[in-house]
């Protein structure tokens, strides 16, 4: 009875995280990036580019566009992740296409436009970040790409993509301003997110008690492109041997950790720890 109440919670709580995620997220896209006439990086921005040229549907075109990168990117993410992104995706939709036409759009300054354009999807993919999901699309393109790639930071790949997306609008939308736009909504999302997930130096970290520490590490490191430290460990009571594995993440990634951990080994062991600062590769520069 007891796991029951658990699990209901934990669904009644991602939906509640999907709807207001998914609000904030269509008003930055809908009420100020679509009125203004620019695009922000992303599946969303280039739905936004196919809204204005041919008049189709926000939602129904950044789901449909959303499809073939789900597919691609199976083995990669993770089939847990890519559930709970689905429902994400398919809620942010229908409240784009259904819900938000309804609902006035901003015409003010551009300007204006883009910086809260920025502020409110920077707040919903946070929300969706919060309980291990996301918006999908480049997130998970990022991963794949960072799969075959290596050397590659997933930021600087999504950067790239974002860029690629905002150039876009260019012509589409007829003025270098719409590049200029697109850019500070990108910036400002990211900003956002950042603050709201794991403040100014803020950071996660898991820990991993296994049987399978090797495989747990090299899914981790292909699904969220982040190190791990093994510990050697035993059993007090049993006296068996375990890895411990460490790995310190963003709480974003906390989502992709969570999913390699599950999809390689369903009984490990799994704790999530905040810190308040991490210093090191990947993270902040130590001050000396």
């Amino acid at each position: 009875m007891r796991r029951k109440k658990e699990s209901a919670g934990q669904i009644a709580g991602d939906l509640l995280y999907d709807l207001a995620g998914g609000i904030l997220y269509a008003a930055g896209i809908y009420t100020f990036a679509g009125s203004a006439g620019f695009a922000p990086g992303g599946i969303s921005g280039l739905a936004l580019i196919l809204n204005h040229i041919w008049g189709l549907p926000v939602g129904t075109v950044t789901l449909l566009l959303n499809i073939p990168l789900v597919v691609f990117s199976y083995k990669t993410v993770g089939k847990r992740l890519l559930i709970k992104s689905a429902k994400t995706m398919l809620i942010s939709s229908l409240l784009l296409d259904v819900i938000f036409p309804f609902t006035p759009m901003y015409e003010g300054n551009r300007m204006m436009a883009a910086v809260y354009s920025g502020v409110f999807l920077g707040a919903g993919m946070a929300m969706f970040y919060i309980r291990g999901s996301s918006s999908g699309g480049i997130d998970f393109l990022a991963l794949v790409i960072k799969k075959k790639r290596p050397y590659m930071s997933i930021g600087v790949i999504t950067l790239l993509i974002d860029l690629v997306v905002i150039f876009l609008g260019w012509p589409v939308f007829g003025d270098v301003d719409a590049v200029l736009y697109g850019v500070a909504s990108t910036g400002i999302s990211t900003i956002v997110i950042d603050k709201i997930l794991y403040g100014a130096g803020a950071g996660t970290l898991a820990i991993i008690i296994t049987d399978k520490g090797k495989t747990i590490a090299e899914r981790i490191s292909e699904t969220a492109g982040r190190g791990v430290t093994s510990l050697p460990a035993s059993g007090g009571y049993t006296g068996k041997h375990r890895d411990v594995l460490l790995c310190a993440c963003s709480k974003s990634e906390a989502a992709l950790v969570k999913s390699a951990v599950q999809d390689a080994d369903a009984g490990a062991f799994l704790m999530f720890t905040e810190t308040s600062e991490i210093f090191g590769e990947g993270f902040k520069r130590r001050e000396i």
